[in-house]
């Protein structure tokens, strides 16, 4: 009997992707065909330019409990009997990572619609999203600390860009939840919502506002904020001015200004499907 998908993928008419994790009886646990699924769709919405923006959610009572600790005494096994076998977790590692970093880099907004827990893991995926909304049954925790481990795909790269230094050492030190209310509090949620059912329409709503734009302009400005936030102001400044160089459009703006003024929606053109050399 072949395993159901871990995804599923569907489409609004303004080109906004939904991704869903529809395994809620294991909790949507992160196992390798989850590993696999994720790569594989992030990969072909980055390729295909055709969403404008990305929403995120779940199934079940909670967004992930993390990763499926099952398949480390089975599929996976790290060896820390030899230097061989713990260098290979190096090499493990950085691939888990990479498709987190997907998330990341994908060409367009990515918003993460979260209900209930977000655990281990699933920390380590939401903090590389642009938006993060959140139900207020929501809550975050570095799960790692409890299995006598250290956080490894993410999280204790990326929390520190998002919320202060000292919150971060408390919850990976201690591995307490962090109820959604203070998570929008440190400013890790966006915002609060009564239900999952209203954190999801929520994060579309935005994903259509957000697909409402140029999206080589919605590109280049993820490029500029993701750039700002690991370089100095001179360096982003002068960044900056190569970026707007490269995807000025007199086009553009002018279609912006005439669609607001005549309170329609803008016609943009997407993003260009990506080519691979080795692939042609």
């Amino acid at each position: 009997m072949s395993t159901p998908n871990c995804f599923s993928l569907t489409w609004t008419e303004e080109n906004v992707a939904h991704l869903v994790m529809n395994r809620p009886d294991a909790f949507n646990t992160m196992h390798p065909q989850f590993w696999r699924e994720l790569d594989e769709h992030l990969t072909a919405l980055n390729h295909e330019g055709r969403a404008r923006a990305v929403v995120i959610s779940s199934t079940g009572k909670h967004f992930s409990a993390g990763m499926a600790l099952e398949t480390f005494s089975g599929a996976i096994t790290l060896d820390d009997q030899s230097p061989e076998g713990r260098a290979a977790v190096f090499d493990l590692l950085t691939d888990m990572q990479h498709t987190f970093t997907k998330i990341e880099t994908l060409r367009m907004p990515v918003i993460c619609a979260i209900q209930g827990g977000c655990i281990g893991g699933a920390v380590d995926m939401v903090s590389a999203a642009c938006i993060r909304y959140a139900s207020a049954d929501a809550f975050f925790c570095i799960q790692e600390i409890n299995i006598g481990m250290v956080a490894d795909v993410g999280t204790l790269q990326r929390l520190p860009k998002l919320i202060p230094l000292a919150v971060v050492k408390e919850l990976a030190y201690t591995g307490k939840r962090l109820p959604a209310a203070k998570a929008m509090a440190y400013g890790l949620v966006n915002e609060v919502f009564d239900s999952a059912e209203a954190t999801i329409a929520a994060a579309l709503a935005c994903a259509k506002e957000i697909a409402s734009k140029p999206p080589v302009a919605i590109w280049g400005t993820k490029q500029a904020i993701h750039y700002a936030r690991d370089h100095s102001v001179d360096e982003s400044l002068r960044q900056m001015g190569w970026l707007q160089g490269a995807i000025w459009s007199n086009q553009n703006v002018k279609e912006s200004i005439t669609a607001m003024q005549q309170k329609r929606s803008g016609e943009f053109a997407p993003l260009a499907r990506l080519q691979s050399f080795k692939d042609a």
